[in-house]
């Protein structure tokens, strides 16, 4: 009996040729580049270091890969993350050892708060100096590994070059199977550095495991969605990740359920939608609402701090979760928990769930989005509404947005129309600084023919402004809205409201506009009434852009603090 596990393709003449006589001049650098170009892979972001020229020297002798290089290893990982957001492909972020890996922390940080598929790749001391004791190597830790392990999905540490394809390959398959993540590899610099005879790396298998629904679990849920009178959907970002929105919609349709999104959810689903409750989740109308629910499905979401108003949500019905990540599966609720990928568990419901009337979901739809809005009005936020309305009529259809943590952003996931899935993207999985602008490179060189948006408060403009040498350099077409309030406006909110005054919130800060000019890049300096036609005219503009809005904004009245 042949099994299908026994069948083995055998080389052609000319691959077995190509095998025996290898090109001369290869090392093992060449070995991660071509294992990479073999993936799939065709864009590279990171940093040179000393340990890791090996496969720097190899990017020169590729045809196949092209090299995005920043000016911080964090913001390298920033752009590595976006890239693999919007492409939904792993995407590779080249390292040196010691303080160029450990410089990346917050930036996978993100990315695995976020799901989001980045391949680092580092280099290592020598391999003689492995194993923890102190020789004195240059970058040396006594565990670099153990730095990144409770932080990215797995772990690959090479000590031999012919490790080298199946490491890489490993690593990519556990970023891109659900839940996607990043991955870390390790290679010592003499492996990376040492002549290799071995063949042309030509072919590598690293297809994701797929994660479907178990068909039990799913029977269950249909029965109690088809059967609830007053459903509801809250979907997060693993509807976005796993190209799913389309048939979220229609199960909405089908079972007639309001749907709410998550901020990591943004355009999951029509924001317009008679049955969209959009992503007002920091309104205690919405917790109201969905606890109201006598039945809620869950897509993508752990239902963590944000998507729950700060855990003031406490569901008063059945749950129903539906989620790729094992340890968020009823991390937070009790719950009809079903471990898999959002989209093959959305068929298998389409498939089983009976189709019910409910002419009265749009009216209540219509009637929390009233009484949100009604409570928004009366906090006298017109300046705030304004701006981030200016902002969504000068970005074009079908163009990314990428938001650092700053309060036109906090205004964003609630209020921004992200108009489709996976075009609006924030720090908020991991919530740090500096996220926005580094992204948005990334994003545009994935795809240059948009033009990409990142917003930033000038705080956190701080953290990137180096990039904007990466952005001249690469001529990537990224406007960089920077709102300037003179410090970290949302700190300074957080610290009022608190202590009855802030501190160590105020910024001293340079001229933004003269700043990026002097890095060749076109800036303006704007307001609340011009923003929407200097925007407009960045956003249109070839090659990178920097608008300043020195405005001091002000955020809503939070509901998860009581009366």
């Amino acid at each position: 009996m042949t099994h299908d596990h026994d069948l083995v393709l055998r080389p052609t003449e000319a691959q077995t040729a190509a095998a025996l006589d290898p090109p001369a001049g290869r090392n093992g650098g060449d070995l991660v580049v071509e294992t990479l170009a073999g993936l799939g892979a065709t864009t590279v972001f990171g940093l040179p270091g000393q340990h890791a020229l090996g496969m720097f020297d190899a990017l020169r002798r590729s045809s196949s890969l092209r090299y995005v290089g920043l000016r911080v290893e964090n913001n390298a990982g920033f752009a590595a993350d976006a890239y693999g957001r919007i492409t939904g492909e792993a995407a590779p972020l080249l390292l040196s050892t010691g303080p160029g890996a450990l410089t990346s922390l917050a930036a996978l940080h993100e990315a695995a708060a976020a799901s989001a598929p980045v391949l680092a790749i580092s280099s290592q001391i020598p391999t003689a100096g492995l194993g923890g004791g102190r020789h004195g190597f240059l970058h040396e830790l006594p565990d670099q590994a153990a730095s990144f392990r409770g932080v990215v999905k797995s772990v690959h540490t090479v000590r031999t070059q012919s490790q080298i394809p199946s490491a890489i390959a490993a690593a990519w398959k556990s970023a891109l199977t659900a839940p996607h993540g990043p991955v870390w590899v390790e290679i010592p610099q003499d492996v990376l550095l040492a002549e290799t005879a071995l063949p042309v790396v030509t072919a590598v298998d690293a297809t994701p495991d797929e994660l479907p629904p178990r068909p039990e679990l799913t029977a269950v849920a249909a029965h109690l969605l088809s059967h609830a009178a007053r459903p509801a959907i809250i979907a997060g970002g693993g509807v976005v990740r796993a190209d799913a929105s389309g048939k979220l919609r229609q199960l909405a349709e089908t079972l007639n359920a309001p749907v709410v999104t998550t901020f990591g959810g943004k355009g999951a689903f029509p924001w317009h939608h008679p049955l969209s409750l959009q992503s007002w989740l920091e309104d205690r109308h919405t917790t109201d609402f969905l606890e109201d629910a006598d039945v809620l499905l869950v897509v993508g979401s752990g239902l963590g701090e944000l998507s729950s108003n700060y855990h003031t949500f406490k569901p008063r019905g059945r749950v129903v979760q539906i989620e790729a990540d094992l340890g968020k599966l009823e991390s937070n609720h009790p719950a009809l928990g079903i471990h898999a990928d959002a989209r093959p568990a959305l068929q298998a419901l389409l498939e089983t769930v009976t189709p019910r009337e409910d002419p009265s979901a749009p009216d209540r739809v219509r009637d929390l989005l009233s009484r949100v809005s009604e409570r928004i009005a009366a906090q006298e936020l017109t300046l705030e509404q304004d701006v981030l309305a200016a902002v969504r009529r000068a970005l074009p259809a079908g163009s990314p947005s990428f938001w650092d943590m700053t309060i036109l952003a906090y205004w964003a996931w609630s209020a921004f129309d992200a108009q489709a899935p996976n075009l609006m993207h924030s720090a908020q999985g991991a919530g740090g600084l500096g996220y926005g602008f580094p992204a948005a490179l990334g994003a545009a060189a994935a795809d240059p023919t948009r033009p990409v948006l990142a917003v930033s408060g000038d705080g956190g403009a701080l953290y990137s402004i180096a990039e904007l040498a990466t952005a001249r350099q690469h001529g990537l077409p990224v406007t960089w809205l920077i709102v300037d309030d003179g410090g970290y406006g949302i700190l300074r909110e957080y610290m009022t409201g608190a202590f009855g005054e802030a501190t160590a919130t105020e910024l001293s800060r340079p001229d933004y506009v003269a700043l990026a000019e002097s890095f060749g890049v076109p800036a303006v300096r704007t307001s609340p009434e011009t923003l929407e036609t200097d925007l407009t005219k960045a956003l249109t503009a070839p090659g990178p852009s920097v608008v300043v809005l020195p405005a001091l904004l002000r955020m809503f009245t939070p509901t998860h603090l009581g009366d």
